[in-house]
């Protein structure tokens, strides 16, 4: 992956444009290696924050209006809900080829290599539409059964069938959406993949309470509402990848698939497919205990939980994305310092960001619950489980920061044992074993286990992350 460059720092500048960058036009992409970094992560990063934030809403907003539908509110929430495991994996799969294929297609523009980096995105289109499709038919098909493995109970399971019937229709346009988008950020395009999701997200907060209470479509509705929406998101994002503004493009010749190509996309994008997928084997684990020991009103609360971790890890995963285009196109170029000093710059954005949110959690729990009910009983639950689930999160900055730098370098076997580690060696274990070690409140045992687990598994990340990213660091100057 990351060791087979060739440096390129003494090239000439050879026209790699980047349009919207700064607002302005033409200027070449030496700009990723020659601005003030504070405020080229300030250019890449705002944008991609806001992206994810705004991208947050397609499923937040949706909650947020079904958790307020008089007299099924809270059933409804709860079986939209037990989807998100569904809904998770579909944006893995987008994931892992636009996270695996992006970094290597700015590592290629670094050396100067503008086929190869085409190839890449035209292999990588043609992989999401082969996922698209497949999806498309598990998710109709097996839905109900998934539905109920994953907590689903007799109360909640017709609104997440209702939910997931229409959802699956759109999974092509979730695919491109979210893959493709990658491609745009990854190339210096930030204001763009912004409007990306701004396009699709002002629809579906247009859309949502028109279908859902004036065409008393309920949880159909808002189905309905978020793939027109992620409809609209992908033909901007298909048209820009495949119009004149674009640097690199999707072409024809580029879509037949060849392994060489591929297969590293994958191989770089499995860790960021781990992180995002194991959310949803997290989700079914964290469903089917809270079930077991809580009910209906313990899953309902995980499902304002996930939402507010929403709140924090997408915008840490933005600002991961800002910071990428720099990190990969200076270490493709061969310069070690820039890319040293844009992960310091990172890293300390990112725990700030962290700190401050978990701040707001601890002092107004109540504050984010209600944003989901007007059940006063699933509020007050929730209020507390909140607390303790986000316990840990300040320390999510430094997870993130690691685990995107070590994406954006190329680095995939150490990205996949960072995602594996806090996921399935420390969590899932964690989910089971904390409600035996902790039975005077064994449904507040089972939230204990996430703050656990975000500890153990920063202090590995830290540790790892340091051994390599000094080896990094010395090979880059050694060449």
């Amino acid at each position: 992956m990351g060791h087979e460059m060739m440096r390129h720092s003494d090239k000439k500048n050879t026209g790699v444009r980047g349009r919207d960058h700064a607002g302005g036009n033409g200027e070449d992409k030496e700009f990723l290696r020659t601005e003030p970094l504070g405020k080229l992560l300030l250019k890449l990063a705002l944008p991609t924050v806001t992206a994810q934030i705004i991208n947050m809403l397609y499923n937040i907003v949706d909650r947020i209006y079904i958790g307020h539908i008089p007299g099924i509110g809270a059933a409804a929430l709860t079986g939209v809900g037990v989807c998100m495991p569904l809904i998770m994996i579909v944006s893995a799969f987008a994931a892992l080829v636009g996270y695996g294929g992006a970094p290597r297609a700015s590592i290629f523009m670094g050396k100067q290599d503008k086929e190869s980096a085409e190839k890449t995105l035209g292999n990588c289109f043609a992989v999401q539409i082969l996922i698209s499709v497949i999806l498309t038919a598990v998710l109709l098909i097996w839905n109900r059964d998934f539905l109920m493995a994953f907590g689903a109970s007799e109360n909640t399971i017709e609104y997440g069938v209702s939910y997931m019937n229409i959802y699956a229709l759109g999974t092509v346009f979730v695919e491109l959406t979210l893959g493709m988008n990658a491609f745009i950020t990854a190339q210096g395009y930030a204001k763009t993949g912004m409007l990306s999701v701004l396009i699709g997200a002002v629809a579906n907060i247009i859309l949502d309470p028109v279908f859902i209470f004036g065409f008393n479509m309920d949880v159909r509705g808002a189905a309905l509402a978020t793939i027109i929406s992620q409809a609209l998101s992908c033909v901007w994002v298909i048209s820009f990848l495949c119009g004149k503004r674009t640097f690199l493009k999707i072409r024809w010749k580029n879509m037949r698939l060849v392994p060489k190509v591929i297969l590293p996309c994958l191989a770089l994008g499995t860790a960021t497919f781990i992180m995002q997928a194991s959310e949803s084997v997290i989700s079914v684990c964290f469903n089917s205990s809270l079930q077991k020991y809580g009910g209906d009103l313990a899953v309902g609360a995980m499902t304002i939980l996930t939402s507010v971790m929403q709140f924090a890890m997408l915008p840490l995963q933005g600002l991961g994305q800002g910071a990428q285009p720099i990190i990969s196109y200076n270490y493709g170029a061969g310069d070690a310092g820039r890319v040293k000093a844009a992960f310091k710059l990172l890293l300390k954005v990112s725990l700030g960001y962290a700190t401050l949110l978990w701040l707001l959690v601890m002092v107004l729990p109540g504050g984010f619950a209600a944003m989901f009910t007007s059940d006063g009983e699933l509020m007050e639950f929730t209020k507390t489980a909140l607390r303790i689930y986000m316990g840990a999160m300040f320390l999510m900055g430094i997870q993130m920061a690691c685990q995107m730098t070590f994406n954006a370098l190329g680095k995939a076997t150490e990205s996949i044992v960072v995602a594996v580690m806090r996921k399935f060696v420390l969590l899932i274990p964690l989910i089971y074993i904390m409600p035996q070690i902790i039975r005077a409140d064994q449904t507040m045992a089972v939230y204990i286990a996430e703050p656990i687990a975000d500890t153990i598994a920063v202090a590995f990340t830290a540790v790892l992350f340091t051994i390599q990213f000094r080896k990094t660091i010395r090979s880059i100057r050694n060449v």
